[in-house]
């Protein structure tokens, strides 16, 4: 616990913590309003699920086409300006006279602006947090993205029998302006990469497509970010089918919600443990294992387990996901300074993406084969990533930089 002190102790990264803790709880449950907003108006329950896809599609589309953002931009005037922005978004929303096509573009703009926000807030972290105070504070920004995950649409409902959906995206507007004060007066205005001047004399669309390209032909950058976007890819597969897979156990919605708790509550016990007993060395080291573990367990639903076997067999995945702590060690070590920020935002825009295709691949499997059939051949497909991924990878825990077998750095 006490490297999460470290980090807390920082007073830029508090302030920078606390705007993503208002900002998730008013996403989560403004999303939830949103859906609810257009069922009310259309009695559409296709139109309601849009609007999810409508907010989670964009992170390529915008976390690709306009990543170059972050290198033209000071951090914190983009990271303001994409909160005010959103809030006045949110406004216009919950206006009672505007219609529903117009609510659903609205929403596709909101996704936009999330990646670029995310990107240039991960982006921003290593200067906030030196040292090893780094990957204990990107834990902490993933643990309350799972706690928003574990109570949001909780939270969401008890809200929605209290207020009602134009109140809460009203509640969702403050969010999003409280976060932009606190992260106009709590954080430091830096200056640009050095580098970062030169961009602008290009079109940001090419500019942004020549980061991608530079991102990714460095060897242990691309390896980082391919492995980083299979596992939770391949790893999602179980929480997108535990409607069916639960039906066919005879269960109902409350047997699939406890079911999509397991993952996500192994996460949060698997990044705190491994933060709080392993030594960082040995974080990187473990990158490999805790990969494999979150798919070995799944292998098991080729038995079809019971409901509490089933529940207990997903925690276990989700310890695997403390994978994330060496690989968030391991990348912030092989990256080019100058390609930090760009590998940075490319990482978390392609983590929502993948996610997002994990579950439609998923799905779409089901349709074909059993949900436990489903599951284990994601299993197999993640243990043969993780070991082509990672194959004759030897980390230099001093370094933190993956070497080939012969001892030759990677990249």
């Amino acid at each position: 616990m006490s490297r999460y002190r470290t980090a807390l102790g920082i007073r830029e990264f508090r302030a920078i913590f606390t705007a993503h803790i208002v900002s998730m709880v008013g996403a989560v449950t403004a999303n939830f309003a949103l859906a609810m907003l257009v069922y009310s108006r259309t009695g559409s329950s296709l139109l309601s699920a849009l609007v999810f896809a409508l907010v989670l599609a964009p992170h390529l589309i915008a976390g690709t086409l306009l990543s170059a953002l972050i290198d033209r931009l000071p951090a914190r005037r983009l990271l303001v300006c994409c909160n005010l922005l959103s809030a006045g978004l949110v406004l216009v929303i919950s206006l009672s006279g505007t219609p529903v096509a117009a609510v659903l573009a609205l929403a596709f703009a909101l996704g936009l602006i999330e990646p670029v926000f995310s990107g240039a807030r991960a982006a921003t972290l290593p200067d906030v947090l030196p040292g090893d105070a780094y990957v204990p504070g990107r834990s902490l920004m993933r643990l309350v993205a799972q706690g928003a995950q574990l109570g949001g649409f909780a939270v969401g409902g008890l809200l929605m029998a209290a207020f009602s959906p134009q109140v809460m995206l009203l509640i969702n507007a403050g969010c999003f302006l409280f976060s932009a004060l606190v992260l106009r007066l709590g954080t430091k205005e830096r200056r640009l990469h050095p580098d970062g001047g030169a961009t602008g004399r290009t079109s940001l669309l090419r500019d942004s497509l020549n980061g991608i390209g530079a991102v990714m032909r460095v060897p242990a950058v691309r390896r980082m970010l391919l492995l980083g976007w299979a596992v939770p890819a391949l790893g999602v597969i179980p929480e997108a089918l535990a409607v069916p897979y639960t039906a066919g156990l005879g269960g109902g919605a409350t047997a699939a919600g406890l079911l999509l708790t397991a993952i996500p509550l192994g996460t949060v016990a698997g990044e705190v443990l491994t933060n709080w007993l392993v030594p960082k060395e040995r974080q990187i080291r473990m990158i490999g294992p805790a990969a494999l573990l979150v798919f070995v367990p799944m292998l098991l639903f080729a038995l079809r387990p019971g409901l509490v076997p089933a529940i207990a067999v997903l925690f276990v995945c989700g310890l695997g996901f403390s994978t994330q702590l060496g690989q968030d060690r391991l990348l912030l070590q092989v990256v080019p300074e100058e390609l930090r920020a760009r590998a940075l935002s490319l990482q978390t825009a392609g983590l929502m993406f993948w996610q997002g295709l994990g579950f439609a691949a998923g799905g779409a499997m089901a349709e074909l084969f059993s949900p436990s059939t489903v599951i284990c051949a994601g299993a197999v497909t993640g243990l043969f990533a993780v070991v082509l991924l990672l194959r004759g990878a030897v980390f230099d825990t001093e370094r933190g930089s993956p070497r080939s077998a012969d001892g030759v750095v990677s990249g």
